[in-house]
């Protein structure tokens, strides 16, 4: 990795909403954080008047950065997400002013990968539901506990999506005796996994969906009913990628209806909004887009983005490029 040390004079980096503390205090030590979000004379007015500085804009997952922020900011050269998705980000407007954009790349990729298999192993063995029977004292009134998980051992995972994440997954799912295969949006030629060329195909085909793609215009709702039904009444669905990708209302609808028998969910359309009937599912493994986070993660991520920071005022090559 590039030297990440600090550059002698703090530089002014805009941050449009506020930052996890993991990353904003070790960064606010080398970089003169211009915060939009605690303006007094309201947003715009700030962005006008710091304009002729602003030649970076940091940003997380949850940020938009849209086309009219960019027009703004005459200098701006770079757009840094700490985040691995950067759907909030107009990319179509970078290219146009020649903004290049930077996200996460594998910092993230071990520890999300990692939840994704727990999620997996939880939903098929109902570690979650059994754990509420724990809790409740259902188990000491005498009762038989009534969650009989299945094997995960043998099940046919589909992977939507085989990106850094995807493939970590691909590979320690494989390694329970899984039978692995995938869709993306061309055929990977180095993979050893068979290729469906349509969602539908691989849904037809598999146990398991696991949604860790990119959210784009094109992949928004790529689980959809027809999907899910192609999936079955013994198909699981977990997603660690983006919540617009799975059509929340008719997961919820498949769900109740038995037409699949679980899900994992880390992330939700309308965040931190989540749908109340999977409040009363034993079914469905829920969690608070948590996957990423860990301290090693995040360690990882403040490490490139200090970097990437660090090159675009010394103008070197940037990190893990996305525009």
């Amino acid at each position: 990795m590039v030297d990440s040390s600090s550059i002698d004079v703090l530089q002014p980096v805009l941050i449009l909403l506020p930052m996890h503390d993991f990353i904003e205090i070790p960064l606010v030590k080398k970089f003169k954080f211009l915060k939009a979000f605690e303006a007094e004379e309201g947003r715009d007015q700030f962005l006008e008047k710091h304009a002729e500085i602003i030649k970076v804009i940091l940003c997380t997952g949850f940020t938009p950065v849209n086309a009219e922020t960019i027009s703004k900011l005459p200098r701006l050269e770079c757009v840094i997400a700490v985040s691995t998705g950067v759907n909030l980000i107009d990319l179509d407007a970078c290219r146009e002013r020649s903004v290049r954009v930077t996200n996460a790349g594998t910092a993230y990729s071990e520890d999300t990968a990692d939840y994704g298999v727990g999620l997996l192993m939880d939903v098929c063995r109902r570690i979650s539901a059994a754990d509420s029977f724990v809790r409740q004292g259902l188990w000491s009134a005498n009762r038989d506990c009534p969650y009989f998980g299945s094997s995960l051992g043998g099940k046919r995972v589909g992977m939507i999506g085989l990106g850094n994440i995807g493939a970590s997954i691909a590979k320690k799912v494989a390694s329970f005796g899984c039978e692995m295969s995938y869709t993306t949006r061309s055929q990977k030629e180095t993979v050893p996994y068979k290729y469906y060329p349509t969602v539908l195909e691989l849904a037809s085909n598999n146990d398991v969906l696991v949604v860790c793609c990119a959210l784009t215009k094109e992949t928004t709702h790529i689980v959809n009913r027809d999907v899910m039904l192609a999936l079955g009444k013994e198909g699981v669905v977990i997603n660690i990628g983006r919540g617009p990708l799975i059509d929340e209302k008719e997961l919820v609808k498949c769900l109740l209806n038995g037409e699949i028998k679980g899900a994992g969910m880390d992330v939700f359309e309308n965040e931190p909004e989540v749908p109340k009937e999977f409040y009363g599912m034993d079914n469905v493994v829920l969690s608070p887009h948590s996957a990423p986070l860990t301290p090693e993660s995040l360690e990882n991520v403040v490490e490139l983005s200090i970097a990437n920071l660090n090159n675009v005022f010394a103008k070197r090559p940037l990190l893990s490029v996305v525009v």
